[in-house]
C-alpha cells in the first residue's frame, strides 16, 4: 500500500466520526421539524424573538431588581454578568471559530420560521448561550429564582430548533458555553453561599414574640414606610417610629428611653446614630436596612424585615465591634468606614445631586469631578513620617474583595482595623484607578494596606474633611482611631450562618 493510499485512508477514519454525528444532528433536525409540538406555534417563534440582542433576559433582570429584594438584586446582577461573558465568548470566538451553514428551512413548516432570518453562521447559537448562561448565573445565586427562570430559558433555546435556525448541536452547544460562562462569572465574584463565615460571639437578648419593648426609628427620606409596614405586621406589638432626618437623633434618644430593644431602618448615617445611642443606653440594636448601601446590615447578615423579625422574635443575636476616632474637639463612631482625603469630597458631591438624580449616578458624577479636580494631596504625619496621601482608608474589620466585585467583611468582630493608603502622586486618578484594580495587596507603588486595632494621626491639617459611614465633618491637628471589641449587641439570625 502506498503512503499516499494511507493518509487518504487516515483522513477518512478521523472524519468518520465527525460525519456520523453530523449526520445524526440532520436527521435530529428534521424529526423536530415533522413533529408537532402542541400550543408551541404561537408561542415560540414570539419568545424567540423577544430574545435578540438579550432584550428578555434585560426585562427579566428589571423585573427581579424590581422585587427589592438583595437577593434578587444579586441574581439578576449574576445573570446580566453571565449572559454578557457568554456574548462575548460566542460572538469572538465562537462564530468565528466554526463556520457552519444554518440548516436548510424547506422541512420546517412556514408557520414557524421567523420572519427575519439570522445571517450569522449557525454554531454555536448564541441564544441557547444568553438563556444559558443568564438561567445559570441567576440560579448560582438564588435557586429559587432560578427555577423560575429554568422553564422560560429551556423554551428560548427549544425555540431555535423549533424555528429552524439551528441544529440541535448548535443549542447544546451554546447552552454549555452559557452555563460555562455564568461558573466563570462565579469563580471571579464568589456567591454569597460561597464565602465561608467564622463562628459568630453569640449573646443573650430579649426574645420578643410580639415585638413588646421594641422601639423603631425610621428616616423617612430613605424610603423605609414599606418595610417599616411589613415589620410592624410581623411584630404587631412592636412601636415605630417615623420620622424627618433632622428628628432621627432627638427620637432614637426618646426611644431609647422607654425601649427594651432599640431598632432603626435606614441607612448606614442613620444606622451610625443608633448604634451610638444604643451603646449608650446599653441596649441591643435591631438593625432594618432602608438606605442606598447598607453596608452594616448586609455585612451583618440582615436582609430584609423577615430575617429580622425572625431574630427578634427568637432573641437572636451577636456581638460586633465599633471602630472610634477621637481629636481634641471631636469624637465619633464608625460601624463601616473612615476615610481622609479625597473620599470625603466624593461624599459631597453626591449628596448635592442625589436628590436630583439618584444615587448611584450621583455617586459616578462626584467621582468624575474629583478626579478631574487639580488639588495637592493630603499631607498626614504616620508614625513619625510624614507622609502625601490621596486617601486614607479604615475599615471596621477586615474588608474581602469578593473577585473583581466590591469588598464585603465577612467577620464584625475580628477586632482589627483595615488601614489602606493610596500614596501621593501629582495628580490622583491613575493611582486610585490602580489601587482599585489592584484589589488589597499589602504594598504596591500605588498604596499599601495594614491590619491594626489601633492607629495616630498627628498633623492634620485644619478643616480637613472626614467621612465615616456617609457622613462628612472636618478635623484637625492629632487623630486616634481605635477598635471597641464586641462593643454592640445586634440582633441577626443565627441559622443562616453569619
Amino acid at each position: 500500500m502506498s503512503p499516499d493510499l494511507d493518509l487518504t485512508g487516515a483522513a477518512t477514519a478521523a472524519r468518520t466520526p465527525l460525519r456520523t454525528l453530523l449526520d445524526l444532528d440532520g436527521r435530529l433536525f428534521e424529526a423536530a421539524a415533522d413533529w408537532h409540538w402542541p400550543g408551541a406555534e404561537r408561542v415560540l417563534p414570539r419568545l424567540s424573538r423577544s430574545a435578540n440582542h438579550g432584550v428578555l433576559w434585560f426585562a427579566t433582570a428589571a423585573a427581579l431588581a424590581a422585587s427589592r429584594t438583595p437577593r434578587a438584586r444579586r441574581a439578576a446582577a449574576r445573570g446580566l454578568a453571565s449572559l454578557g461573558l457568554a456574548s462575548l465568548t460566542i460572538n469572538t470566538l465562537g462564530k468565528r471559530s466554526v463556520r457552519r451553514a444554518r440548516p436548510v428551512l424547506d422541512p420546517v413548516p412556514l408557520v414557524r420560521q421567523l420572519k427575519r432570518q439570522p445571517i450569522t453562521t449557525s454554531f454555536p447559537s448564541g441564544h441557547a448561550a444568553s438563556a444559558a448562561a443568564f438561567a445559570t448565573g441567576v440560579a448560582l445565586e438564588s435557586p429559587a429564582w432560578g427555577a423560575a427562570v429554568a422553564p422560560v430559558a429551556f423554551s428560548v433555546a427549544m425555540s431555535r430548533v423549533y424555528t429552524g435556525v439551528h441544529f440541535p448541536s448548535d443549542v447544546l452547544a451554546g447552552a454549555a458555553f452559557g452555563a460555562g460562562a455564568a461558573f466563570l462569572v462565579r469563580r471571579l465574584v464568589p456567591t454569597r453561599a460561597q464565602l465561608r463565615r467564622p463562628a459568630r460571639p453569640r449573646t443573650e437578648a430579649p426574645a420578643l414574640p410580639e415585638g413588646d419593648g421594641l422601639v423603631v426609628v425610621a428616616n423617612r427620606s430613605s424610603g423605609t414606610s414599606e418595610r417599616v409596614r411589613a415589620l410592624q405586621d410581623a411584630l404587631p406589638r412592636a412601636e415605630i417610629v417615623e420620622c424627618a432626618p433632622e428628628e432621627v437623633g432627638d427620637e432614637l434618644a426618646k426611644a431609647a428611653a422607654r425601649a427594651q430593644v432599640l431598632g432603626v431602618c435606614g441607612g448606614d448615617g442613620t444606622v451610625n446614630a443608633a448604634a451610638r445611642v444604643a451603646l449608650r443606653h446599653g441596649l441591643p440594636l435591631a438593625v432594618l436596612p432602608g438606605g442606598t448601601l447598607n453596608h452594616f446590615a448586609y455585612d451583618l447578615g440582615v436582609e430584609d424585615e423577615r430575617q429580622l423579625a425572625r431574630a427578634i422574635r427568637h432573641g437572636e443575636a451577636v456581638r460586633v465591634d465599633a471602630g472610634r476616632f477621637a481629636t481634641r474637639d471631636t469624637e465619633g463612631l464608625f460601624l463601616n468606614t473612615l476615610s481622609l482625603g479625597v473620599y470625603p469630597e466624593l461624599v459631597r458631591a453626591r449628596d448635592r445631586w442625589s436628590h436630583r438624580i439618584g444615587g448611584w449616578p450621583a455617586g459616578v458624577l462626584g467621582a468624575l469631578r474629583v478626579l478631574r479636580a487639580d488639588r495637592h494631596p493630603l499631607e498626614v504625619e504616620v508614625g513619625g513620617e510624614r507622609r502625601p496621601l490621596w486617601l486614607l482608608f479604615v475599615g471596621n474589620g477586615v474588608y474581602h474583595r469578593m473577585g473583581l466585585a466590591p469588598g464585603r467583611r465577612t467577620d464584625l468582630a475580628d477586632g482589627l482595623l483595615d488601614v489602606r493608603v493610596v500614596h501621593g502622586s501629582r495628580r490622583p486618578a491613575l493611582r486610585l484607578l490602580a489601587a482599585a484594580a489592584a484589589g488589597p495587596l499589602t504594598r504596591s507603588p500605588a498604596h499599601a494596606a495594614v491590619q491594626v486595632n489601633r492607629l495616630r494621626l498627628t498633623g492634620i491639617e485644619p478643616d480637613t474633611p472626614l467621612a465615616y459611614d456617609g457622613e462628612v465633618t472636618t478635623v484637625s491637628g492629632d487623630m486616634t482611631l481605635e477598635k471597641l471589641p464586641e462593643a454592640l449587641t445586634v440582633y441577626r439570625p443565627l441559622e443562616t450562618g453569619f
